[in-house]
């Protein structure tokens, strides 16, 4: 394995062997890919009602979302979902099927939105919540949602079926 410099990854240039331009070490060699990133998330319900979190973090700090993050090294896509539940929302939840896929290219982003069911309707604002709560549709605060992946993830849900797959801008 070759290791990084201190210097590090600066040099744009298309590798050996690649056809993409990539930033590579001058010193040893390393190649830096910047691949998507794999969102996970889950839109959870309890007697009809929505879970949505209000971010404590950055981006769009005050804003409703659905549980949602980056997923982690050794985790299953739907693991990820459920321990993002269990981070942002303090709850319990089982995964009921694959809701859809949604991509942002431009940012290199790539969501998998699950359908899930809490396993009750106990729930509390994690480290990256200002707050949590349980919403009947018509109450979900539309206007002060975080990402447009939110939105179509809730629409989604609302159509029922599944699952749906949309590249974003469409």
């Amino acid at each position: 394995m070759i290791e990084p410099s201190p210097r590090g990854p600066t040099v744009e240039t298309v590798p050996e062997g690649d056809t993409r331009t990539r930033l590579v070490c001058p010193d040893c060699g390393y190649i830096e890919y910047g691949n998507p990133k794999i969102v996970v998330g889950a839109i959870c319900t309890w007697e009809g009602r929505i879970l949505l979190c209000r971010r404590a973090i950055a981006p769009r700090i005050g804003y409703w979302t659905f549980p949602a993050g980056f997923m982690e090294r050794g985790e299953s896509a739907a693991q990820g979902a459920l321990r993002e539940v269990e981070e942002e929302a303090r709850a319990r939840a089982e995964i009921e099927d694959l809701l859809g896929v949604y991509e942002i290219p431009q940012v290199g982003h790539v969501y998998l939105i699950y359908r899930a069911r809490l396993l009750a309707p106990d729930c509390g604002a994690g480290p990256e919540s200002r707050e949590v709560g349980l919403f009947d549709w018509n109450d979900i605060p539309w206007a002060d949602l975080a990402f447009s992946s939110v939105a179509w993830g809730l629409e989604r849900f609302r159509e029922g079926g599944g699952p749906h797959f949309l590249v974003y801008p469409a």
